[in-house]
């Protein structure tokens, strides 16, 4: 397989995201994430290389199954304190002009009128380059922290989670027709009110009059982002994402998830090229073994294995504190994330007992695919994973801030760039308009919500 990989830095407006404790370290500026400067900084150096995105987790929760207690999750900083990760977007979009973001919202507990306000906001403020990478929280916290007495069972967040996007597409997509807008100075007629419709929304989740408070912005709909690998999201992707993140160390079951998703899109009317699938990739790269191997350890040494087992623990809902490290953890069906319920389990051929996944917690890069090498060796098992899983890209995370990203800037990048497997400059347009291909700034009309736009507002030139 040949082609251009996608690659998109991944991140939470946090003190720690994925690799906990290494906040304290000397080099790392993690700290600062409650500055506007230390994102306006890191979006323009993801875009000096040519990075797609930054993808933008986010909880709303704490973990605290882990000893049945948020207390080690406080403790190490692990995704908590936590703050909003829409609110930093403008800022580092006025910084650029080309990088694009997808943020992490969640169906659950908001109302989606006001989330589709946002994102079109969004979508206006950055001329069309942000995603919205749809989650259904699992924390049972989260629930509790929106008045909720339980959280909502797995398969029926995704059943909110559907209805949640239909409404959305129909605010997005239907309340204003493509020629709503008018401007006519002359007699003060900013737009045709027989052309903005209400949606009339009635379903077994939700109920939405509108109209839709925006006017159509440039991509109307954002790019739809989906992280889920239970059988019922990879349904939900299915039929709606664009962009597919599916989370694993194996990649043969990478490779399943990533095939079910595309025959289910395929089933649905959906087009092969509609859907990307990208996975989770932690890189430790220098510029020869001796100094890769002497990161590593020197990295290995500031990992906080409490904080590490709290996020685990809670997405999971494996509380490993209450067994022994000699008991064997079986795969469950857990209303918490099913994908890291299966890391250690389903995904892997032999028993593993909780020694085993404590060991493995205290090893940075254990939950992702980890590249480590020189930029050749990096460059290299970045190409064989994409042609073993048929992937399209990667969210790259960081163990040191901003230095993980610099390195691969400085050292991998240029690697990929000689290879042809990476962009050396953007494709012009929107954030669905690069990664797709020009004329593709809305949703195609093969798509749930491009079947609900009106045949006026469907671009003439999409494949």
């Amino acid at each position: 397989m040949s082609g251009r990989i996608i690659v998109n830095g991944f991140e939470m407006n946090c003190l720690a995201h994925m690799a906990h404790g290494l906040w304290a370290h000397p080099r790392d500026r993690r700290r600062g994430y409650t500055g506007l400067e230390y994102w306006i900084e890191l979006a323009a150096l993801l875009e000096r290389g040519r990075l797609d995105a930054l993808f933008i987790a986010d909880v709303l929760g704490v973990y605290d199954t882990f000893r049945s207690s948020p207390d080690a999750a406080v403790a190490a900083g692990a995704q908590i304190p936590a703050n909003d990760p829409a609110l930093v977007v403008p800022a580092m979009a006025v910084g650029t002009t080309n990088l694009s973001f997808a943020v992490s919202v969640s169906t659950s507990y908001e109302s989606p009128f006001g989330h589709a306000r946002r994102f079109s906001t969004l979508d206006h403020l950055t001329q069309g380059r942000v995603g919205w990478n749809v989650v259904t929280s699992y924390l049972p916290n989260a629930a509790k922290n929106f008045g909720w007495e339980r959280m909502v069972l797995h398969d029926e967040r995704y059943d909110r989670a559907d209805e949640y996007l239909d409404v959305c597409y129909q605010l997005w997509e239907a309340s204003w027709e493509e020629d709503a807008v008018s401007v006519d100075g002359t007699t003060q007629r900013y737009a045709d009110p027989a052309k903005v419709h209400p949606i009339d929304h009635r379903g077994d989740f939700f109920s939405v009059a509108g109209p839709h408070l925006c006017e159509p912005s440039p991509q109307r709909t954002p790019v739809i982002y989906q992280a889920g690998n239970s059988a019922r999201g990879r349904k939900f992707a299915a039929r709606h994402a664009e962009c597919v993140f599916l989370s694993g160390v194996v990649p043969a079951s990478l490779r399943r998830s990533a095939d079910d998703v595309r025959t289910q899109a395929s089933a649905a009317g959906r087009a092969p090229d509609d859907v990307k699938i990208l996975t989770s990739l932690s890189v430790i790269v220098a510029e020869d073994e001796t100094a890769v191997c002497r990161k590593r350890e020197e990295l290995q040494r500031w990992v906080n294995v409490d904080g590490m087992l709290a996020q685990y623990c809670g997405t999971t809902g494996f509380d490993l504190a209450a067994m022994s490290r000699s008991d064997v953890v079986t795969y469950r069906d857990t209303d918490h994330g099913q994908g890291g319920a299966a890391l250690f389990t389903s995904d892997v051929q032999r028993p593993v007992t909780v020694g085993d996944i404590v060991d493995s917690m205290t090893q940075l890069g254990e939950t992702t695919l980890l590249a480590i090498g020189t930029p050749v060796q990096v460059a290299d098992q970045m190409e064989e994973w994409i042609d073993e899983i048929g992937l399209d890209g990667f969210n790259i995370i960081q163990f040191l801030t901003p230095e993980t990203f610099t390195d691969f800037i400085d050292m991998v990048v240029p690697e990929l760039q000689r290879r042809g497997r990476y962009q050396t400059e953007y494709t012009p347009g929107t954030f669905r308009e690069k990664l797709f291909g020009p004329g593709r700034a809305l949703l195609p009309d093969r798509h749930p919500g491009g079947l609900v736009r009106p045949p006026a507002c469907v671009p003439s030139d999409q494949p």
